[in-house]
């Protein structure tokens, strides 16, 4: 029996290693990779859009990123969405656009507009008062690269409705670090999938929205409530028969501030576990063979002792070790190797936190909403 186990166990974590192998070949050499177009010309007036909720320590840095964009102010309207803050998010942001020579507002919320409700309200509101044919999309919490307007633009080609940058987490302590591989890791399998041509998902703090194809959803109004509206959104365009984008590159890199603490890396992560559970089928039984390697793992452990769990987990720690490195090249950062297998202990243990939270009963919190 245990011969038969090893065989079927072992033969799991070599497909899931060159699986992971196939992946970071991909990634590496961007097999199925669209090119960017040419801009516009002339260069079109676009609108930023950020929704901000008691975001005044956040806000200043992504307005300072966003006065530093290489494209001309003039051509730019920036809208920040004051959702009931609590403190003085609304007089900072005046106070850090003071002198901008292009357009900048900030717009109260005090109701909902339809379905809509947080973060998607506000954004509704916002592209309700925008006045051109693009919305870029971003969070108070993070700071875009000068390029980052012209990056997007140059793939929003004929047909497509949403271009969607990377993000980086920056911040100087270990728990910071291990975040930024996190997200980087992902974000480079998702942009795997997706350049085989299979929507994964969008990004609400990274994203270019055209107007036509925002229009031709109803808007955030006219869609079913989800704490997850960035996916929301991005299914329906898709839906409604408009094309996507992701591109992974240093010219279109947010850098967020990281989560701070355990608990509130938790409740983050159980907001886009929602965006998941509305994943069709097949990625989700994907998503789940993914998420089977540690399991494998332990019954290799089990059966053959930890020497061969020990050498499965080397190769494991190589194949996604150079997947990372290709992911932080291309992100236009460093990737902190002596990290890579203290990654591994906190993967495991976000994915334990999570399944015990989710058991516990642990409710969608954003912004101080509770959402069921």
């Amino acid at each position: 029996m245990s011969t038969r186990w090893l065989v079927v166990l072992l033969g799991f974590l070599a497909l899931w290693l060159l699986g992971m192998a196939y992946a970071a070949w991909c990634f590496a050499t961007r097999k199925g990779a669209k090119p960017a177009c040419q801009l516009p010309a002339p260069l079109p007036r676009v609108s930023i859009l950020i929704a901000a909720r008691d975001e005044e320590a956040a806000l200043p840095r992504c307005l300072a990123s966003l006065r530093a964009l290489q494209y001309p102010a003039e051509l730019l309207e920036i809208l920040v969405g004051d959702d009931a803050s609590t403190d003085q998010t609304a007089a900072v942001a005046a106070a850090a656009m003071r002198g901008y020579a292009g357009q900048f507002r900030v717009v109260s919320i005090v109701d909902n507009v339809g379905s809509a409700r947080g973060k998607a309200n506000v954004l509704a509101h916002l592209a309700r008062a925008a006045t051109t044919d693009y919305f870029f999309i971003t969070d108070a919490d993070i700071s875009v690269p000068p390029t980052w307007i012209t990056a997007l633009l140059a793939h929003a080609g004929p047909g497509v409705g949403t271009v969607t940058g990377i993000t980086a987490v920056r911040g100087p302590w270990l728990f910071h670090q291990l975040q930024d591989i996190d997200w980087l890791l992902s974000l480079s399998l998702v942009q795997v999938v997706s350049d085989l041509g299979r929507p994964v998902t969008a990004m609400g703090n990274n994203m270019l929205v055209t107007r036509a194809a925002y229009q031709a959803t109803g808007g955030y109004e006219a869609l079913p409530f989800s704490v997850t509206e960035d996916f929301a959104l991005f299914k329906a365009v898709l839906a409604a028969g408009f094309g996507f984008q992701q591109v992974f590159e240093a010219a279109v890199r947010a850098d967020s501030l990281p989560t701070l603490t355990w608990m509130a890396l938790l409740k983050q992560r159980r907001r886009w576990l929602r965006g998941v559970e509305a994943l069709p089928l097949r990625l989700r039984l994907e998503l789940l063979v993914f998420s089977g390697f540690w399991p494998a793992l332990l019954g290799v452990a089990w059966v053959a002792g930890p020497a061969a769990a020990l050498g499965c987990w080397g190769a494991k720690l190589v194949v996604q070790g150079a997947m990372a490195l290709v992911a932080h090249r291309r992100a236009g950062l460093r990737l902190p190797w002596h990290l890579l297998p203290l990654f591994e202990f906190y993967t495991l243990g976000l994915t334990i936190s999570l399944i015990g939270y989710r058991l516990l009963g642990g409710a969608v919190v954003w912004k101080g909403r509770r959402y069921e």
